[in-house]
């Protein structure tokens, strides 16, 4: 069967039979770069020898090459943890910075329900500051603390806990403290800090 060819093709053809002469016209043989180094006063028993210092030059310019590519992968590569370490940091923190207030009262030890405003200092009552969280992040566990402060401003007591996990974003938590006989008269301040982040407070007198 005579094979035919389609206008294209045949201009492909030509195409590429000029290339490969261009090629072969470029090329020299080693009898020809013999005479070219006899004409240039350079001992022509050399070639061989420079041919392969030729090849080597290119092979480890080649491996310099993918060594350069290597190293940029694996610095690539090695940023991909710390990035993904940050973004998740920053993504604690955003959530963090969402946990606000949405109730908090002072009771006694049994909760009625009730916010007591004024304390006696009768039996020596212990007091307790509970406050309920919104937006608290599930499954982390929130440090938080509390200071008490008496009339002139001195904080007498602090606590410092951390939750268990959340796992619920509506959270209840509490501080405690028992008021003494000797406990200052007065009005009295109860503060809740997230992470050092002042999230509540709430005043009480005591008589």
């Amino acid at each position: 069967m005579e094979n035919r060819l389609t206008e294209p093709q045949l201009t492909q053809i030509v195409a590429e039979v000029e290339r490969l002469s261009r090629i072969r016209q470029s090329q020299l043989d080693s009898e020809a770069v013999k005479e070219i180094l006899q004409e240039l006063n350079l001992p022509p028993e050399l070639l061989d020898e420079a041919l392969i210092q030729l090849q080597r030059r290119k092979a480890l310019a080649g491996k310099q090459r993918n060594r350069w590519i290597v190293g940029v992968l694996a610095v690539a590569v090695g940023a991909i943890p710390i990035a993904l370490v940050g973004f998740y940091i920053y993504q604690n923190e955003q959530a963090i910075d969402r946990v606000s207030v949405q109730q908090n009262r002072i009771t006694l030890v049994q909760d009625k329900g009730d916010n007591l405003t004024v304390i006696s200092r009768q039996n020596n009552p212990e007091i307790f500051y509970r406050v309920t969280l919104k937006d608290a992040p599930i499954g982390k566990k929130l440090s938080l603390s509390c200071d008490w402060i008496d009339p002139s401003g001195q904080i007498v007591k602090q606590n410092s806990y951390q939750t268990r996990e959340i796992d619920k974003t509506i959270w209840n938590t509490r501080c405690r403290y028992q008021i003494g006989n000797a406990a200052a008269s007065g009005n009295w301040q109860v503060k809740m800090f997230l992470n050092k982040r002042a999230i509540g407070t709430t005043s009480f007198e005591v008589k």
